[in-house]
């Protein structure tokens, strides 16, 4: 079976930003920014977005394209390992936990969409009234899990198209939309009155917040710029292995990590400006915060219904984006390692996405367990996993892969970058994974600085065992 490929190198990158930009962006940020303190976790979120996220998205990308295979035969193939290709299973099972509960959120922004544009042609806002109370009725039970499973459908239909007709074609139109609806969005959000105040809470930074706060907005930060970056499932190594090797990767990474912090910029002036405009405290915290403190404020305003409507069609593109990503994991898996057709593969997926998202739509508990608790920790150990797989198995090999398409420039980091995704980058997703735990809390920094290198130093010694980096 002759693998797919991206048609153009522009189709690739808005296919991975929008991947990357999705939900994390738009319903994700906003609720995680206002509860670890506004601005100070800004900044905290785009030292991590630098220092870890695009030397990561590199080092999925280095294992993809080498490998042109899905998470589990690019590291069975490339190791020679069956114990990497578990490793690469996690992806499959952090994907699962993903899209699980990403489609019921995509089927609450679904249902908001629809409903604002039917208000739209003159019938009423249903969550104006009472938008806390709406939500909480709308977000579990029989109409969540019928949502969901629209949501789910519409990401099917893409991903059954393939990645030329299918994911490159519906970004391609997507993202520009996206970001265009986001610009009027923050035009319009800026001449709300006393909108400087909301600029100043996400804007305005505060290195003695920052101080006082630093290991506490860590672990959000990290998880924050992980989930909207793709890394850590996979999401970015199956994108890449369907790459041609006149790619540059640092700059494709770059680019991507660019495109999308832009576009959360853009919410966050879409978001907090409309929020204190209106008197809102920004954060009803946690995962209902877009659907109620900001729906909620569409009522207040004039033409908020038309508003409402823009904004939820821009989420729901967003949604998309992202989720089309998701279900492409276990669909190459599928494809790849047990020779299914697209087609097979997509319903074999659908199904078990319909059944656990149903679960996450039927009990907040569950909900709750996998959008906060699971997700974060899944993708800070894959991400961890991945770049020790680059630095101390492929070696010698992932230097090769970085220079192939890059100019003299780029090709000049290689060894440094490669030194980084091996040691000091897996150490601090160590650290932080451990912090998100709540240890450092618990014995404080020095103590979990010293378990996190201790647990890469046995991580470094049994593979320096099995192969050297260099």
């Amino acid at each position: 079976m002759t693998r797919e490929t991206w048609a153009t190198r522009i189709g690739f990158i808005l296919a991975a930003v929008g991947s990357a930009v999705g939900l994390g962006n738009i319903w994700r940020f906003p609720w995680v920014t206002a509860e670890n303190g506004g601005s100070a976790f800004l900044l905290v979120y785009l030292l991590v977005i630098l220092a870890v996220g695009v030397p990561g998205l590199v080092g999925e990308f280095v294992i993809g394209r080498r490998a042109k295979r899905n998470p589990v035969g690019a590291l069975r193939d490339l190791s020679g390992s069956k114990g990497w290709a578990v490793v690469g299973g996690f992806s499959v099972v952090t994907a699962l936990v993903l899209l699980s509960f990403y489609s019921v959120v995509g089927g609450w922004i679904l249902r908001y969409f629809v409903e604002s544009l039917l208000a739209v042609a003159g019938g009423p806002l249903p969550y104006a009234t009472e938008p806390g109370a709406y939500f909480g009725a709308a977000s579990t039970g029989v109409d969540a899990v019928a949502y969901h499973l629209v949501f789910l459908g519409l990401t099917a239909a893409i991903v059954l198209g393939g990645v030329r007709k299918g994911i490159e074609l519906s970004t391609t139109v997507m993202m520009p939309a996206i970001f265009v609806l986001l610009v009027a969005l923050a035009g319009w959000a800026a001449t709300q009155p006393d909108a400087t105040a909301g600029y100043a809470f996400y804007l305005s930074f505060d290195l003695a917040t920052v101080e006082e706060n630093f290991f506490s907005i860590l672990g959000p930060a990290a998880g924050q710029a992980l989930f909207t970056l793709s890394l850590g499932a996979g999401t970015m190594i199956t994108y890449a292995s369907y790459l041609g090797e006149d790619r540059s990767l640092p700059f494709d990474a770059g680019s991507i990590a660019v495109l999308n912090t832009l576009v959360g910029v853009l919410a966050g002036l879409v978001v907090f400006p409309l929020l204190f405009s209106l008197g809102v405290e920004p954060g009803s915290p946690g995962p209902g915060a877009l659907f109620v403190s900001i729906a909620g404020a569409f009522a207040r305003l004039p033409a908020g219904t038309l508003i409402a409507a823009v904004f939820f069609g821009v989420v729901a593109l967003a949604a998309l984006s992202s989720s089309i990503s998701m279900l492409e994991i276990p669909v190459s898996f599928l494809v790849d390692e047990f020779g299914l057709d697209r087609r097979r593969a997509v319903a074999a997926s659908l199904a078990v996405f319909a059944l656990t998202g149903a679960a996450n739509a039927l009990d907040a508990t569950v909900f709750q367990l996998f959008a906060v608790t699971l997700v974060d920790r899944f993708l800070t150990a894959g991400l961890a996993a991945f770049l020790l797989f680059v630095g101390w198995v492929l070696g010698r090999d992932a230097i090769e892969e970085f220079r192939a398409g890059a100019g003299d420039v780029a090709s000049r980091l290689a060894t440094p970058w490669l030194y980084a995704v091996g040691v000091v980058l897996p150490v601090f997703l160590v650290f932080t994974l451990l912090t998100g735990l709540g240890l450092e809390a618990r014995v404080g920094f020095w103590p979990t600085v010293a378990l996190a290198v201790g647990v890469g130093a046995v991580a470094f010694a049994g593979l320096r065992s099995s192969k050297s980096v260099v």
